[in-house]
């Protein structure tokens, strides 16, 4: 389970940063929505550069969303709407001697940790962004001025997430970009004027933060080379024009990395009809709403993929059995039998901690599923009827019998109630509190935890059903 954290990590101000330059990492633009108050047609750019863009797209204001790409009229399915040559995605150039970038910023992308990947790209969008005359200026600004994801939040906000594990990888990242600015400075410390990767201007965590934002938000994960076993390395890459498509988990649009002969194209393709005004969407990820919010900024009503993780214990399923009138001892205690099909789970307690999730498309995690109906079966040789796939599906109605089912379901259901219980606040103080009026980041939050707190009952709901059913089989069978 999760606990409330005391220990925070202050948020970072995304209007902090130095003034030296001529593009410096301050943001004093009219318009708060990009880098400058006018800056370049992003359209035009694109098709200057040998890029297409359908002639039905425009970029225009949808609400909620902010700039988005927009369908001026309607577009016929399998439309090429954006072509990108090869030369328009900004990337970032790890080669070992640096060369297209800077061995300054090479070397700092060295350090920095795989899940923190944006990190490294975004030292390349500052380099570009400090630099006059750079090709991506264009694109650059028009990139927002402020991002919405949670290291931008203040103390406050970050606790009202309500959710440990999120809270803590926005600590996490707040107390890596701190400590990566003190690396950035040292590293450029001394720099004599010309090798300068950032144009003279100093680097703090906030002008990180903002590049660290714009990159996860709006960078896609693409195949760039083959390396040398033959598979293709994914490449980070910012898509100019193409990376102000919304998402959707339904998406009327997909990327397509056309590999021609001479060089690779990214495309965007109609997968739908595109009706007039609609804007254009693409899938980001079937991702849960911790992704979408700490990465993109968001959070998705209703997400099917949502879900929490839990650390698999026998505590906890004690407690959870407890909360619904039911009590085993072999929780704590497993038969030999019980203990080997754990392992072969890889839930045994004598491993490192395992975790299972709620939720999801699956609703249940299968692992937990069938460790349940194993430990609150008796019979060993009925179990071992049954191969251990089929034991995860919640789909297999009661392979262990009614009894056992209704025991392993009433354990879920109890172990949705205490994972509410962690939650300091009701929904209804949540739904009141948005009606009321909030900051956007106030709101952000409230929002996240609303839906974690809707999945956790939508699971309930589901197990809950389940149970009625059998219950009325396990009558109708009596009868």
């Amino acid at each position: 389970m999760w606990r409330t954290s005391s220990r925070e990590v202050g948020a970072l101000s995304s209007s902090t940063f130095s003034r030296t330059y001529i593009r410096p990492f301050t943001c004093a633009s009219s318009n708060p929505a990009r880098l400058v108050p006018h800056p370049p047609d992003l359209l035009k750019w694109v098709r200057k550069e040998g890029g297409f863009v359908h002639e039905s797209i425009k970029i225009a204001q949808v609400p909620s969303y902010g700039l988005a790409l927009v369908a001026s009229h309607e577009i016929p399915k399998g439309s090429d709407l954006i072509a990108l040559p090869p030369h328009l995605p900004l990337k970032f150039d790890d080669s070992i001697d640096g060369s297209a970038s800077s061995p300054i910023l090479t070397e700092l992308a060295r350090q920095i940790p795989e899940e923190l990947w944006a990190m490294r790209l975004g030292l390349k969008l500052l380099q570009e962004r400090a630099k006059t005359g750079s090709f991506w200026w264009p694109y650059i600004s028009n990139l927002p001025e402020t991002y919405s994801v949670p290291i931008f939040f203040n103390k406050e906000d970050i606790q009202n997430l309500e959710f440990v594990p999120l809270i803590t990888q926005v600590n996490k990242r707040c107390r890596f970009l701190f400590d990566f600015g003190k690396q950035v400075k040292g590293a450029i410390a001394n720099v004599k004027p010309g090798d300068h990767p950032f144009g003279g201007q100093d680097v703090d965590a906030s002008a990180l933060g903002w590049a660290m934002a714009a990159v996860s938000s709006r960078a896609f994960r693409l195949h760039g080379d083959k390396l040398s076993d033959g598979i293709h390395k994914s490449v980070p890459m910012m898509l100019p024009l193409i990376d102000m498509c919304n998402h959707s988990f339904s998406p009327n649009a997909k990327i397509i990395q056309d590999k021609g002969a001479e060089n690779t194209k990214m495309l965007v393709v109609a997968e739908k009809h595109v009706q007039k005004d609609a804007p254009l969407e693409l899938n980001y990820g079937c991702m849960n709403n911790d992704i979408f919010l700490l990465d993109y900024g968001f959070v998705i009503a209703a997400n099917p993929y949502d879900s929490i993780e839990l650390r698999y214990e026998p505590y906890l399923l004690e407690a959870s059995s407890a909360a619904i009138g039911l009590y085993s001892p072999n929780f704590s205690s497993p038969a030999s039998w019980q203990s080997e099909i754990l392992s072969a789970l890889e839930l045994d307690d004598k491993m490192a901690p395992s975790k299972v999730t709620l939720g999801g498309p699956d609703l249940v995690d299968g692992r937990l599923l069938a460790s349940l109906r194993v430990l609150h079966a008796s019979d060993v040789e009925k179990v071992r009827e049954h191969d251990l796939s089929t034991l995860q599906l919640l789909s297999a109605e009661a392979p262990l019998g009614i009894q056992n089912e209704l025991a392993a379901l009433r354990t879920i259901i109890g172990l949705c109630v205490l994972s509410l219980k962690n939650f300091p606040t009701q929904m209804a103080e949540d739904e009141a509190l948005l009606k009321q009026g909030v900051s956007t980041f106030s709101e952000l939050a409230i929002q996240f935890r609303l839906e974690k707190k809707s999945m956790i009952v939508n699971v309930m709901r589901e197990m809950s059903k389940r149970v009625k059913l059998l219950l009325a089989k396990e009558s109708t069978a009596a009868a």
